[in-house]
């Protein structure tokens, strides 16, 4: 991850899109805060917020909207893994605190509004209006699917009875 955080960093036209989201102290709060086992809520959004503006830009799409929209889609700052009083369920409420929090910081235009709320579908039921909400929904859960790939694989592989099984599983196909 450090190889991309670096390589993200030294991409100066996609820091300057979103400069002023990472020099917003709200923001930066989401460094608090994790999103997927050991990785952030900031790191994630500047991830997936990097990963829109690549393919955005490669498919002549919006990237500035989406990249600024995919940086402050998961701005909800609090444990998503305790109720503490939440109404809801996490992944069906957090776009709209995410919005909520957002638009009391920044001027989102028509696009970055929807790709925020809607960055959970299929999940929730509102349907992207726009390409480049598309783009964040399936970043997103890429994302999400590779921070959380190694610590289950890691989780997997410590469980002796599956260790076992893959071994035997080896010798059978090692044996035909």
């Amino acid at each position: 991850m450090e190889k991309l955080l670096n390589k993200i960093y030294n991409d100066n036209e996609f820091i300057n899109i979103i400069y002023d989201l990472l020099e917003n102290e709200t923001v930066r709060k989401m460094q608090n805060f994790r999103q997927h086992y050991k990785t952030s809520c900031f790191d994630h959004c500047l991830i997936a917020s990097y990963y829109c503006y690549i393919y955005c830009k490669k498919f002549n799409l919006d990237y500035i909207s989406c990249s600024r929209a995919a940086m402050l889609h998961d701005l909800f700052l609090y444990d998503w893994r305790k109720k503490n009083g939440r109404k809801g369920l996490h992944a069906f409420t957090h776009p709209k605190t995410a919005y909520e929090n957002a638009s009391k910081l920044f001027d989102l235009n028509e696009k970055e509004t929807d790709i925020i709320l809607k960055h959970m579908w299929p999940v929730t039921p509102a349907f992207p209006k726009y390409r480049e909400s598309f783009i964040l929904t399936f970043v997103d859960k890429y994302c999400a699917i590779h921070e959380s790939y190694s610590e289950i694989f890691n989780r997997f592989c410590q469980k002796k009875v599956f260790r076992y099984a893959y071994v035997f599983l080896c010798l059978i196909i090692l044996h035909v």
